[in-house]
């Protein structure tokens, strides 16, 4: 029997279900129950019942090992999702690019930037574009900046020009200075990026910009590979737990609010399989309702620290993922307004004016050109018309659904306006940059 067959004697429609009389009522709230994905799991169904998800080790991933740890996955019709470990953000482009058909995956946690850099063939072998599509943001804020021990007594925080006279004496003595982020023009990239020229730090003349994978860092701190870091939780606190270093600052204090990872998928499978696309999507924004609440925070702190996913001590997990930030220098912040959020706050749509800062800060460092229609490139990578989609089926409040693709102004820390109706102005405000705008 061929699948198309086997799919076709599953279905019920609606429409069929109706025409069947005065049960049909009963049966449609039966079925309901036995497919609590309600109508969309019990009716047309996804094509297929699984689908391959890369991820790294950090927290802001949590809504994948939710949707698969608490059966979200199989609840809307897909059991067989395999969420898949990966080395470095390098390793998720190149099985990106694979596929799931060529032993790769079909879509992934992601720094937000990386499917842009992807379809666009900028960070691929030989330039060949894999078309991608952001199917969701998996969260807000909680990524954080760590210097090294050896910078205990300056404090460093949101300003960093004593952190720049510091480097220019350890330069002047012979010593290398270097800042590591995850992925180049990735989200944490951009943001030490930013936090660095803010200051007058020219990241790329004053200090060299290193590639570290997150569970790499703490390690790489302590034998001195870095004088600074860029990441996720919880590599920030444990290099706290284990005396190396301290945190700076969160990166929500350099944007409140601010976009960071994405849920991707290849728009390969996407277009293949509509209907499991969908139900990936609406699994995932399940999860990070659950991940929202701060009664389930401790459990969703011991699902990440497992073996599975991120394999620390639970301790290295837990307070960031409650809010608590103990910045290792004698300041604690309590039920910081800057922790992650997974669903409040619009966490989960994709704002297109976001992905547009994005695009905006790799033109400012070269990795796009000047003049790159981020637009056009945008309005193909970018499905928040998939998200809403899967909001409606889902039943979220229309508070929770943004009237809007833009989030319209953005101000950060050092008083830089963000207008998405004028990129190019943005650019210009900018004293340090890789083109002339």
């Amino acid at each position: 029997m061929t699948k198309t067959t086997t799919q076709g004697s599953r279905r019920i429609s609606r429409r069929t279900l109706l025409k069947a009389g005065a049960g049909s009522a009963a049966l449609l709230a039966s079925l309901r129950l036995n497919f609590p994905g309600g109508a969309f799991a019990a009716a047309a169904g996804p094509e297929v019942k699984g689908a391959k998800l890369g991820f790294i080790a950090l927290t802001d991933a949590a809504p994948l090992f939710v949707a698969k740890e608490k059966g979200i996955f199989a609840k809307y019709g897909m059991p067989d999702v395999e969420v898949q470990k990966q080395a470095s953000w390098g390793t998720t482009r190149d099985n990106l690019v694979l596929g799931s058909e060529g032993n790769g995956i079909d879509g992934a946690h992601i720094l937000t930037p990386m499917p842009y850099l992807i379809s666009s063939g900028k960070v691929t072998q030989n330039n060949v574009p894999t078309p991608m599509y952001i199917l969701a943001r998996l969260n807000l804020n909680g990524q954080c900046i760590s210097v090294g021990k050896e910078y205990s007594d300056l404090k460093v925080g949101l300003d960093t020009a004593p952190f720049k006279v510091a480097l220019e004496k350890k330069k002047a003595s012979g010593k290398a200075v270097k800042a590591a982020m995850t992925f180049p023009g990735g989200t944490h990239d951009l943001w030490i990026r930013y936090w660095l020229a803010a200051g007058g730090i020219d990241p790329d003349k004053d200090i060299e910009t290193i590639v570290v994978p997150p569970p790499q860092m703490v390690a790489n701190m302590k034998v001195g590979t870095m004088d600074c870091f860029c990441v996720c939780e919880p590599w920030n606190l444990q290099l706290i737990h284990q005396q190396i270093g301290y945190t700076a600052l969160t990166t929500g204090e350099l944007w409140d609010k601010h976009p960071e990872k994405s849920f991707a998928l290849r728009a390969a499978y996407v277009d293949k399989y509509p209907r499991a696309a969908k139900a990936l999507l609406m699994a995932v924004m399940e999860a990070q309702q659950y991940c929202e609440k701060m009664e389930n925070r401790d459990e969703v702190a011991a699902i990440c620290a497992k073996r599975q996913w991120i394999n620390v001590p639970v301790e290295d997990v837990t307070d960031r993922m409650k809010g608590r930030f103990d910045y290792g220098t004698g300041r604690v912040v309590e039920n910081s307004p800057q922790q992650m959020r997974f669903w409040a706050d619009h966490a989960s749509y994709p704002f297109q004016s976001h992905d547009l800062w994005f695009m905006t800060e790799d033109i400012r460092w070269g990795k796009y050109e000047g003049g790159f229609d981020s637009k056009a490139l945008i309005a193909e990578v970018n499905r928040e018309d998939l998200w809403r989609d899967a909001a409606n089926e889902l039943g979220v409040a229309a508070s929770d659904i943004p009237a809007s693709k833009s989030r319209g102004k953005e101000t950060f820390f050092d008083g830089k306006v963000f207008d998405p109706e004028d990129p190019a102005a943005y650019l210009k405000s900018l004293s340090i940059k890789r083109i002339e705008a």
